[in-house]
């Protein structure tokens, strides 16, 4: 079917965080945002229509995951889309991707050891490492040419030291799809130094370039220390039903994950619509998938022209993934506060800034919006420049 990305939906009164609690971050209630990493799309209509149904069953009782339905959903998508072989049996139901890190953090490391991630960094890889008393290394990317590049040098002088690598891929803030010969390379680092590596790799649908994502599973022949985590929150806008997944080869942490679910943290029954809205985006919603992309590349188009033509010192490259813009604001003459503020002040539009992700004077853009929200917050960025450049 054909779906209308450019349809307005009004989200006010729906609890959402990005238009409703927009104050709790940035000060200010009635600003535009940009924020958190949803989208403003409707999911797609297999996933209303199924969940009409169910709402019209009026029977709302315990749910169970543990099921071909539900993990042969996902081994046949991760198959089909990223041709990885996948067994049913290394799929686990999780709340939430960080829910998964910051389990598999317990369960792959000790007490103040040492993870790796790479930097700018998604801002609550921050946190899990620091409140579950591991130490965070952080590896910066190198910039060249306005592209994130790995220091391998760096990375493997890290690596030597760490019991865990997280990677995120695609990455963000960056938008990196990170090529065959990078993945090749981590991998054999982290084998070399017999460091586990775990992959989040939610964003993994949402492609903008040639060069396809490369589930770190893909090297399970190669090193047997991986796991990957995902959901279809991102990719369908569906992570108010709530649920993720892991996918662990490994039996001993597969079944040290279950136990802790079930028998510490007593997760026994899942998110009913997060179950469905699940199952059948993955069956029956691929087109939902390749219309976005088509949306989302348009979008960052936009977002490019504007920038060159209205906003010259604001540099930015479409990314290989993610709908999250990454612009690099460092030939701006004004802190990052002083833009912020006027983002916020004149323009009344709520931009992230590159400290929440550790790298300053840059901006998270989200470009998951109908494109004449997207016009109009660009123009309110303008307007607040504006108003800096004329002070």
């Amino acid at each position: 079917m054909k779906y209308n990305f450019d349809e307005v939906n009004n989200r006010m009164g729906t609890y959402c965080t990005q238009w409703d609690f927009i104050q709790d971050r940035f000060g200010e209630k009635d600003l535009l945002p940009f924020s958190i990493s949803d989208t403003d799309f409707k999911a797609p209509q297999p996933v209303i229509d199924r969940l009409e149904k169910i709402i019209q069953s009026g029977v709302y009782g315990y749910t169970r995951w543990n099921h071909h339905d539900y993990k042969g959903s996902i081994a046949s998508f991760l198959s089909r889309r990223h041709h990885i072989r996948v067994e049913e049996d290394w799929v686990i139901y999780s709340p939430s991707v960080l829910y998964s890190v910051s389990l598999l953090v317990r369960l792959l490391t000790q007490p103040k050891d040492k993870v790796v991630t790479f930097s700018p960094m998604y801002d609550s890889f921050m946190s899990v490492f620091d409140e579950n008393n591991r130490e965070r290394v952080d590896c910066p990317l190198d910039v060249i040419d306005g592209r994130f590049t790995i220091n391998f040098d760096l990375l493997e002088e890290q690596l030597k030291e760490a019991s865990l690598f997280l990677l995120c891929s695609p990455h963000n803030p960056t938008g990196r799809v990170w090529s065959a010969q990078e993945m090749t390379k981590m991998v054999s680092l982290c084998k070399k130094y017999n460091v586990k590596m775990v992959s989040d790799e939610i964003h993994s649908d949402i492609i903008l370039k040639e060069n396809p994502h490369i589930p770190l599973l893909a090297y399970l022949e190669d090193y047997d220390q991986l796991y990957l985590l995902s959901s279809a929150s991102k990719t369908f806008n569906i992570p108010g039903l709530l649920g993720s997944y892991c996918v662990l080869p490994n039996q001993e942490i597969r079944e040290a994950f279950v136990h802790y679910t079930r028998k510490v943290d007593f997760l026994n029954s899942v998110s009913l619509p997060g179950l469905i809205g699940t199952m059948v985006s993955y069956n029956e919603c691929e087109d939902y998938i390749e219309q976005l992309n088509e949306y989302i590349k348009e979008n960052m188009r936009f977002v490019k022209e504007f920038l060159q033509e209205n906003l010259p010192n604001f540099k930015f490259d479409i990314p290989d993934a993610t709908y999250l813009a990454w612009i690099d604001i460092r030939n701006v003459p004004f802190t990052s506060k002083e833009v912020q503020d006027a983002f916020v002040h004149v323009g009344k539009v709520a931009v992230m800034a590159g400290e929440t992700y550790g790298m300053p004077k840059y901006l998270r853009l989200n470009c998951g919006c109908p494109k004449s929200k997207l016009e109009d917050g660009l123009l309110r960025m303008k307007k607040a420049m504006d108003a800096l450049y004329s002070e």
